[in-house]
């Protein structure tokens, strides 16, 4: 079941953690990932993209530590 949310509406906060593909990136950022396949793209609740890192503890330890709190969206 695919139930939408209003981000916004449960917090300024909040940021969502996704899984992104390395090969759906454009070339130049495909050229600085190296062998990784997957990568974890950080969001706020407007969808604007803050963060692109490597795994996905990685990417909810960065929104903690900026004082988000993260959720897991796929």
């Amino acid at each position: 079941m695919q139930t939408k949310f209003d981000l916004e509406k449960i917090g300024k906060d909040v940021v969502y953690v996704k899984p992104i593909l390395a090969k759906e990136l454009p070339s130049e950022l495909r050229e600085q990932v190296g062998d990784l396949e997957t990568l974890f793209a950080v969001h706020n609740a407007a969808g604007e993209q803050l963060a692109l890192v490597a795994d996905r503890k990685l990417a909810f330890h960065l929104a903690r530590e900026n004082d988000m709190r993260p959720v897991r969206v796929h």
